[in-house]
């Protein structure tokens, strides 16, 4: 059977609202790291002014590490929001050509960046608790 005009339709409007739905995600995955590096940093600074205020000598060598892994975070956020925009164009303009082809560099670059952010985080988390 041949699809009707407006089945087909339907079909590209459904394919370019699940477009915006992933582009969304992102841009809510984007505002939450940059949220999330903006705390961490400013706890870090609260955990420096609360040593000085007790007259804590050293500096925790933990807290200078958190106020990295917090800015790290937040460029991160920040360059995660265009690099969505661009990934959202191209994938409506192959959804409108229909010549869609999932990205395995895209896949690659996401798991390479999640398994950063996991080590930093042991990392950061032994030498917090001195293990």
């Amino acid at each position: 059977m041949k699809q009707t005009i407006m089945e087909k339709n339907d079909t590209r409007l459904r394919e370019h609202l699940a477009n915006e739905r992933t582009f969304l995600a992102w841009v809510r995955t984007s505002v939450a790291l940059i949220g999330l590096g903006f705390v961490i940093v400013k706890f870090a600074l609260f955990l420096k002014e609360i040593s000085l205020i007790f007259q804590a000598n050293a500096i925790d060598v933990s807290e200078s590490f958190s106020a990295l892994t917090g800015v790290i975070i937040v460029v991160f956020g920040i360059f995660l929001a265009p690099f969505a925009f661009f990934q959202y164009k191209k994938m409506e303009k192959q959804i409108n050509n229909r010549t869609y082809k999932s990205s395995s560099l895209l896949t690659l670059f996401l798991t390479l960046s999640i398994i950063a952010g996991g080590i930093l985080l042991i990392l950061h988390l032994i030498t917090s608790t001195g293990l």
